[in-house]
């Protein structure tokens, strides 16, 4: 049975626990990565790390509408496994996962298309360019995979089985490591045999994902077209705002990458190394933004809204030292780290150059991925829009450009931080300012649904046990619109095709269209009068 694990004991050791289990699967995956540079180097031409540079830019880009779809499935599944809603929480996982899939396709079929003018773009040229070709068109069709594999990893976390959701990415990691040699070396194919280790990794990390949210977990539901319509709304309400939050990420690194490219190949190879040494030192980091969010999301959905500012709080201290921690380990390793993948010159000063000054500034990379979490699982996903999308543009382009013009290659690196340090906390005031608000407008009762419903602000109630409701057990507001709407605009199923045990299933999961009430002029008071009167169907066999 799944049940909301995050309401009680400690939230740090939540926090410790969800962000280490998650960073042993995403390092796995991002160390592949690294060895894929570093197989490629040795076979000795910069051209091929330079290439999978580029490339891995292009590929940032198309993953990250996979992890904002992701974002809005665990958000959605963690809110009603809070509230103790199993049946809403099936019924959002197939849709979201649905969504998912046909978007993903969708991308993939795009970016193919557009591959060679997406290269030149970021500054690829020549044998570089082609090179990087030749990697894309081998990883761009498993997209599908990949997307599927983070979504059902979100739903695997919303549910608390972060143990799960790291072996499956270990899985894709040991696939990867074992096949990359086999085919870069011993069969030949060089930077196309890299990609095609990195595809069977991405079918390997679906398939473990799904065998344990289908099976084990069995959050795999009952399809139904009316109900996947009506939910299109709740889904994107965070989806759409979750997607250009995570795109902004890849847009502003080929700005980056493109400032460096104006300073030749040598520099871009450093910057590829560079570009998988970061998220291996910094897993933890990747990993907490995907932990705090299911951990404020079951919280928000039982009410607890102190634990919600604790888990912020307790977030940011262990962002705080990790990175310290992780930042002196570079900076001790700095010249091994280059010799190991035989960079020189341009390269090597670049690699250096990080390790020396700007690695400690991730810290306000990660404070922001913690604020961005949390207002994702407050219903505020359009604030994470706005901090990403700001960070790469205003907080990078500019910083960027006259970075490179006062301080060369190193200046563009120096650009880089201060937008970050800016948007890191203006984002993590904005987050606590907005728990804040929460907290004071009284949680969720009979009183304060009356009163927000007045104001257009739609409480959801997603209780589905037979008991009477406590603290634990109600939906605390979520003030997004399309997703409040949606769960407002809901009446009881047919009374003849309810079973004794769906007596007390919430509103959200006995929907109509939206149009049965769309030119309803009764005002809200008698609206929620009749949600009180008509929308819960009685049980007459007792």
């Amino acid at each position: 049975m799944t049940t909301a694990k995050f309401v009680e004991g400690p939230i740090l050791r939540h926090i410790l626990v969800m962000s280490s289990t998650a960073a042993v699967g995403i390092s796995a995956l991002f160390v592949v990565d690294l060895l894929d540079i570093f197989f490629l180097s040795l076979l000795g031409e910069v051209e091929l790390a330079a290439a999978a540079g580029y490339a891995s830019t292009i590929s940032f880009f198309t993953t990250s509408i996979g992890i904002g779809l992701s974002i809005a499935l665990g958000a959605l599944v963690s809110k009603a496994v809070g509230a103790k809603n199993i049946k809403l929480a099936k019924r959002l996982f197939l849709n979201s996962a649905i969504v998912t899939l046909v978007t993903s396709v969708l991308v993939a079929a795009v970016v193919i298309t557009f591959v060679p003018e997406l290269l030149a773009l970021i500054g690829a040229t020549g044998r570089t360019a082609e090179l990087a070709q030749s990697y894309l068109y081998i990883l761009l069709p498993s997209l599908p995979f990949i997307c599927l594999a983070m979504a059902l990893g979100g739903a695997l976390r919303a549910v608390g089985d972060a143990k799960l959701s790291m072996m499956s990415t270990l899985a894709g990691g040991g696939v990867n490591a074992v096949l990359d040699p086999i085919f870069i070396f011993s069969l030949s194919m060089g930077i196309e045999g890299a990609a095609a280790a990195s595809v069977l990794a991405r079918i390997a990390v679906f398939i473990i994902s799904a065998r344990g949210v289908v099976i084990k977990h069995k959050l795999l539901g009952r399809f139904s077209f009316d109900e996947f319509k009506q939910d299109l709304r709740v889904i994107f309400a965070i989806a759409a705002p979750a997607m250009l939050t995570n795109v902004a990420t890849p847009i502003g690194n080929a700005v980056v990458t493109r400032a460096i490219a104006d300073f030749g190949d040598s520099y871009v190879a450093g910057w590829a190394v560079l570009g998988r040494l970061i998220p291996v030192t910094f897993g933890m980091i990747f990993a907490l933004s995907g932990a705090v969010g299911p951990i404020v999301g079951q919280n928000f959905g039982a009410n607890e809204i102190e634990r919600v500012r604790l888990s912020l709080t307790n977030a940011i201290q262990f962002c705080v030292a990790y990175v310290l921690v992780m930042s002196l380990g570079l900076y001790l390793l700095r010249n091994v780290i280059v010799s190991s993948f035989d960079m020189e010159g341009d390269a090597a000063e670049l690699i250096l150059f990080f390790c020396q000054y700007i690695a400690v500034f991730f810290i306000f990379s990660g404070i922001l991925f913690i604020a961005n979490a949390s207002f994702n699982n407050l219903g505020k996903a359009k604030y994470s829009t706005f901090f990403n999308v700001g960070k790469a543009t205003i907080g990078t382009i500019p910083f960027v450009y006259f970075g490179a013009q006062w301080g060369g290659v190193f200046g563009v690196l120096i650009g880089q931080v201060i937008g970050s340090i800016i948007f890191g906390v203006i984002g993590i005031f904005c987050a606590y300012r907005l728990v804040d608000k929460i907290s004071r407008q009284g949680l969720v009762s009979a009183a304060a649904n009356q009163q927000v419903l007045e104001n257009d602000v739609i409480n959801i109630d997603m209780v589905a046990a037979p008991s009477p409701m406590s603290g634990r057990t109600q939906m605390a507001q979520l003030d997004e619109e399309p997703l409040c709407k949606q769960f407002a605009e809901q009446t009881p199923v047919d009374k003849e095709n309810t079973d004794k045990d769906d007596i007390n299933t919430s509103y959200a999961e006995q929907s109509i269209p939206a149009s049965s009430i769309k030119d309803q002029t009764i005002d809200d008071k008698t609206r929620a009068n009749n949600a009180n009167t008509d929308t819960r169907p009685t049980d007459t066999s007792k």
